[in-house]
């Protein structure tokens, strides 16, 4: 199967609202369903599904080909060592990936970055001007309620159904906690998801995972702008089921020295997620030949401190190895929550 059958592309505007692949043009919105539904549908060959959506200074081709990378080095680590992925191993790992591409690009400088910072903002914000978070819920629901559900078969055994996982990076990350955080509040008949028969705690779609990778957001956020993307007692209905996974490193300038001076406090791609409204664990990204204990990923946000592998970053570029996440050891960890999605 080429790289092209595995990735799907979804394109928006700066209000974050959704363009037409063909025309460019924005699709209106009673055809957001048949849109999805002509571009967007799951293959039936697909165990998993993934949603990528990148961050700052990426371009829509350097996004397709980042998350097209990530998936390649998954299922080569999945070929090398299927020991330590036994559940994918025994079911088998054929992703299927929707890249979100959205305008990021701008001067590598830190007014540039400030620039992007306040276009995501503005685009996520739910003030009728902002339309990304309203999107990307909806198409969260729509591909909750097109793939088969991955409940309906024993686990560690052949099934019909498919898992659902989120990955971003940088700002990318805000717009999915907005989205799912969109959902959370949103009427079921809004985010196209399940009816209440199939979802009895009226949640509007069910997420397997969420992968942080060096989120542009103050430590905080959590507690501050994402306090309800998972259950509890005055959220039941949150659509995230598995851990929010962060990766951070300390040589992220982005979120470290320029995030420090726009917003007074380092961000989660340079220090981790600081508070958070239920228990946060601590692990280390791990090298390829060591498989990650469930007691280390088996927690409602769980930090990974990268700092010893995101160390790269462009010869002079100030924002450091705040792009160094494609890398084996990412698609190890990728790959792990998937496992444990079994």
């Amino acid at each position: 199967m080429s790289d092209s059958a595995v990735v799907a592309t979804v394109d928006l505007d700066e209000t974050g609202w959704l363009l037409d692949a063909e025309s460019g043009e924005p699709v209106a919105g009673p055809w957001l369903r048949d849109y999805f539904a002509e571009r967007l549908a799951p293959p039936a060959w697909a165990t998993d599904i993934l949603v990528y959506v990148h961050g700052w200074q990426t371009s829509p081709k350097a996004a397709q080909r980042t998350a097209t990378r990530l998936l390649t080095m998954a299922r080569s680590n999945l070929t090398a060592a299927p020991g330590r992925y036994p559940g994918l191993a025994a079911e088998g790992f054929r992703p299927w990936c929707v890249v979100v591409r959205w305008p990021s690009s701008s001067p590598v400088t830190p007014a540039g970055y400030r620039r992007i910072r306040d276009r995501a903002h503005a685009m996520g914000a739910r003030d009728g001007k902002g339309h990304a978070a309203h999107i990307l819920g909806r198409l969260l629901g729509y591909l909750d309620t097109e793939r088969a559900d991955p409940r309906a078969a024993p686990v560690m055994a052949n099934r019909d159904g498919q898992y659902l996982h989120l990955v971003g990076h940088s700002f990318g990350c805000r717009f999915l906690c907005e989205a799912v955080q969109w959902a959370a509040d949103a009427r079921l008949d809004d985010t196209l998801g399940w009816g209440a028969a199939a979802h009895p705690s009226t949640r509007p779609f069910t997420a397997d995972s969420m992968l942080l990778f060096q989120m542009a957001a103050r430590r905080d956020a959590f507690l501050s702008l994402f306090p309800h993307l998972l259950p509890s007692e005055a959220h039941e209905g949150a659509p995230l089921r598995g851990p929010v996974v962060a990766t951070y490193s300390r040589h992220d300038r982005a979120t470290g020295f320029w995030h420090l001076r726009a917003e007074r406090q380092p961000g989660i791609g340079h220090s981790g997620i600081g508070p958070a409204p239920a228990p946060l664990s601590t692990t280390r990204l791990l090298p390829l030949d060591e498989r990650y204990p469930l007691a280390a990923l088996d927690h409602r946000f769980v930090n990974v401190d990268a700092s010893d592998v995101y160390v790269r970053g462009r010869r002079l570029n100030p924002a450091g190895a705040h792009s160094d996440h494609v890398r084996t050891e990412s698609a190890h960890l990728l790959l792990t929550l998937a496992d444990y999605s079994r």
